[in-house]
């Protein structure tokens, strides 16, 4: 299975965009995963033409999407079990408090908060956070993400901007 997965995309209009390059490489997924700070709505509208999307509010969402989407998420997916969550807090422990907001430790947490792109393990638990498709303040590039699920859970980390 083929996962897209963003966070903190930012978007407060409809006449805002998703990347070329992010929407382009979404064209070939099975699901979207969206980690939260949408701002608006709108972006499902640009995502669901493309593959069903699951996807959390975050801290900076407007009352709309807090109303339509939970604030953690779990799912079977190819026999693993994904948590997926915005975060809070300062980047420093993130990955520690958010683990605890899960019953069981799931086998792939997907977070967003930091805008930086992260993929790693870290005891039992694998831990991608897909950075920000627009928003590179935190970081020095624009990013997004892609998750594959098989035998096992295989992440890889996207550049919006050319090399």
């Amino acid at each position: 299975m083929r996962i897209g997965v963003l966070s903190d995309t930012h978007i407060s209009s409809p006449r805002e965009t998703l990347p070329v390059a992010l929407l382009k490489a979404f064209e070939s997924v099975d699901l979207i995963l969206h980690a939260g700070d949408w701002i608006d709505l709108c972006v499902l509208d640009q995502l669901r033409p493309l593959a069903e999307v699951r996807g959390v509010f975050g801290n900076m969402d407007r009352p709309a999407v807090r109303c339509t989407l939970p604030e953690t998420l779990e799912l079977d997916l190819c026999g693993f079990r994904v948590g997926l969550i915005h975060g809070f807090g300062p980047p420093s422990g993130i990955e520690t408090r958010i683990a605890q907001k899960f019953n069981r430790p799931p086998d792939l947490i997907v977070y967003g908060h930091t805008h930086r792109p992260v993929f790693h393990k870290k005891g039992k638990t694998h831990f991608f956070n897909p950075g920000s498709p627009g928003d590179s303040g935190f970081t020095p590039r624009r990013t997004f993400g892609l998750l594959s699920l098989g035998e096992e859970i295989r992440g890889e980390i996207l550049s919006v901007d050319p090399a």
